[in-house]
């Protein structure tokens, strides 16, 4: 066994989740993914994709019917995104993995911008990458970027930048003006940017013409050294269905199908189905999703703000309250104890960064905002007693 698998962290999310697992009484806010089920029409579009008998493999690189899908919704939001340019993947993870084994070798220096979902930095590792992190700061509950610090620590030494904005589990969203800067520094240094947006669709901000938080396909071309990572999972209430994409240069789309290939060959081909009628019908399932999600943020943020020893602030993006709890600074501790005495699942911060230590993340993705309600009442209650 290779040492690198032998040193991997397990996920400290899992860890606090198998704690509570087949526990009824447990409020579980702990994993990112609403408790509503994918809309019916999607499911439907599976279902009617198995009866017809397709269960067989598909291209490399996804049905062309999706891609057509997938480039007419990115080319609606941020300008042409040709057919040459995509690939279809079983999940945002898949994706992920996918973009990091076709850009890093072992020995490169990647640099990540954290607390970052876990994922994002131990990938590299398990590559053999070199992961250097350039913390967010908070202030007053909110998280944000020395953009300054950041360029000094992309040099052109540094072959790949990862970052995550909408930020999981911060909320914290680059500015246009932050992507442009980063943009030039990179083209400078040579360096790759790796952008997770899967949470661009879920933006709060007032400033949002297209309904998506700035992208680095906005300040950028084709053929500029950018992958960016798109999902079906969250604006679409799809998680469980493993579907993603990935948006690159044209020059590296054939690759990516020969690395897909020796990867998981394909995505299923129901589920591609299943995402073609979810693209051409997002009018009737996204925006309800996200007007649901800022009630739901709306809900939660002010009456955690309320509870004495708590610093938060509403997030600008993603599905996430991200609040410091005065007093316990021992996160993984904390949330195992919430689950044990409180019946109340929550996320441990440093689960996402050190630096995240004393922070826990609480995904207000749910269908019923009374549950968040109850879920307070029950920190609240827990906290009187410690």
């Amino acid at each position: 066994m290779r040492q690198t698998l032998q040193n991997l962290e397990e996920s400290k999310i899992r860890e606090v989740a198998n704690a509570g697992f087949g526990r009824s009484d447990v409020l579980a806010f702990w994993f990112g993914e609403s408790d509503e089920a994918t809309p019916d029409f999607i499911r439907q579009a599976a279902i009617d994709s198995l009866q017809r008998g397709e269960t067989f493999y598909s291209h490399n690189l996804g049905l062309l019917e999706l891609r057509e899908a997938i480039s007419a919704y990115m080319s609606a939001r941020h300008g042409p995104v040709g057919v040459d340019r995509l690939a279809v993947t079983s999940g945002g993870v898949n994706a992920l993995m996918l973009a990091v084994q076709a850009l890093v070798d072992a020995g490169d220096e990647v640099v990540a911008v954290t607390p970052v979902w876990p994922n994002l930095t131990a990938q590299p590792a398990i590559l053999g990458a070199r992961v250097r992190c350039v913390p967010l700061r908070p202030v007053d509950g909110a998280w944000t970027l020395d953009l300054d610090a950041l360029l000094a620590a992309v040099t052109p030494a540094t072959k790949l930048l990862i970052v995550n904005s909408p930020n999981n589990p911060t909320g914290w969203t680059l500015s246009r003006a932050e992507q442009q800067a980063i943009v030039e520094h990179c083209r400078r240094t040579g360096t790759w940017i790796l952008a997770d947006e899967v949470y661009e669709r879920l933006y709060y901000a007032d400033d949002t013409p297209n309904g998506c938080a700035p992208s680095f396909l906005d300040v950028t071309g084709p053929d500029d050294r950018l992958v960016v990572v798109h999902s079906f999972s969250k604006s679409f209430l799809m998680t469980g269905w493993r579907l993603g994409w990935l948006v690159m240069p044209p020059a590296l789309t054939h690759p990516m199908g020969k690395l897909l290939e020796f990867n998981t060959s394909c995505a299923s081909v129901f589920t591609q189905r299943a995402g073609v009628v979810a693209l051409q019908r997002t009018d009737e399932v996204t925006p309800r999703v996200v007007a649901h999600l800022r009630a739901c943020r709306d809900t939660l943020v002010p009456l955690l703000q309320a509870v004495p020893g708590v610093q938060v602030a509403p997030a600008r993006g993603g599905m996430y309250a991200f609040f410091r709890l005065a007093g316990f600074e021992d996160s993984l501790d904390t949330a195992k104890r919430l689950v044990a005495e409180a019946g109340l699942g929550l996320a441990p911060g440093n689960a996402f960064a050190p630096e995240a230590q004393g922070w826990l993340r609480w995904c207000f993705a749910s269908k019923d905002t009374g549950r968040l309600a109850e879920g307070v009442d029950r920190l609240k209650r827990w906290l009187s007693v410690q």
